[in-house]
């Protein structure tokens, strides 16, 4: 079980190492979803710092320059991401790996994105570990590593040690760790508003069910004129106890509270982002009046519909 999902306290402090040449849409990647869990949750659920080996500015690969907030010596917390992207033989030398295995005894989890699995191997922190890195590396990895299990994977968690390839694989990563801290409908929400195919990329982290992933595209198919769960089942083509189980296993929840989480997501969205009457959102999102839409709304999200958009104006 990962650390993030035994732990009970309620932020999780992440310090974001970033070199020159780092790749701007892996950071955005892995921060954005993070920030957005913040904000819909209304929680501090995580911190981050953006780091750099000496305190000094970096340049990312399009040559954004980022002031980080201090130097990786300086920082501990529960997890670091390691992240130089391009040019990263050119970081590889003593210092780094020095400041790399000092900072494995401050951070509960080290996290190498893009080609940060190099670094960290090059440090001796992969040494028996199964990993991955950027896969136009991977067989230079492998060679270079010999005594690290390399996997073709998009991203690989082996205790306290992670590594993933790019960029949208950083996306993918960060929303496990979401659902693995704050549950399965976080991430559903993060993914729609990031317009993410969550199912796409795998529905959780445990498992790609087709079937659940029929269901989901069924469910937001049929958001204004629900089907029930029977029919579900039916058009899936197996029995609704089979569905309930399946859904119960892969998304903690049963499909009853899964596609109303979804339409939920639904009319929070026409909510803030359009001029629509409460009562067409109502129609949209397959309640017979606004009077329904509002309760179920209350109960999701703790408030009403009128209120939140004011909250958004």
């Amino acid at each position: 079980m990962p650390f993030w999902k035994k732990s009970s306290a309620p932020t999780l402090h992440v310090g974001v190492l970033l070199f020159d040449h780092f790749s701007n849409h892996c950071l955005a990647n892995a921060i954005e979803p993070l920030r957005a869990a913040n904000d819909l949750t209304g929680e501090h659920l995580f911190e981050w710092q953006f780091l750099s080996l000496d305190g000094k500015p970096v340049v990312s690969s399009s040559g954004l320059q980022i002031a980080p907030h201090g130097r990786l010596g300086g920082h501990r917390g529960d997890m670091v991401f390691v992240m130089p992207s391009y040019a990263y033989h050119s970081h590889a030398g003593a210092a780094t790996r020095a400041a790399l295995r000092a900072a494995s005894h401050r951070y509960r989890v080290m996290a190498g994105f893009d080609t940060g699995a190099w670094l960290m191997a090059a440090a001796g922190l992969l040494a028996g570990r199964r990993a991955t890195i950027h896969w136009d590396e991977l067989t230079a990895f492998a060679e270079r590593f010999q005594d690290v299990e390399v996997l073709r994977e998009r991203f690989v968690i082996d205790g306290d040690r992670i590594t993933c390839t790019g960029a949208m694989a950083a996306f993918d990563l960060v929303m496990t760790l979401i659902a693995e801290k704050k549950g399965e409908a976080l991430r559903q929400d993060v993914a729609s508003l990031f317009m993410s195919d969550a199912r796409a990329r795998g529905i959780s982290g445990r498992a790609k069910d087709r079937l659940v992933a029929q269901a989901l595209d069924l469910m937001q198919e049929h958001v204004e004129t629900p089907l029930r769960i029977g029919e579900l089942a039916r058009r899936i083509g197996v029995s609704q106890k089979t569905l309930e189980a399946r859904v119960k296993a892969v998304l903690g929840a049963t499909p009853q509270q899964v596609y109303r989480r979804q339409r939920m997501i639904v009319a929070r969205n026409l909510v803030s982002d359009t001029a629509l009457g409460i009562a067409e959102i109502a129609v949209r999102c397959g309640y017979q009046d606004a009077t329904a839409l509002t309760r179920a709304f209350q109960v999701e999200f703790g408030t009403s519909p009128r209120a939140l958009r004011g909250e958004v104006q």
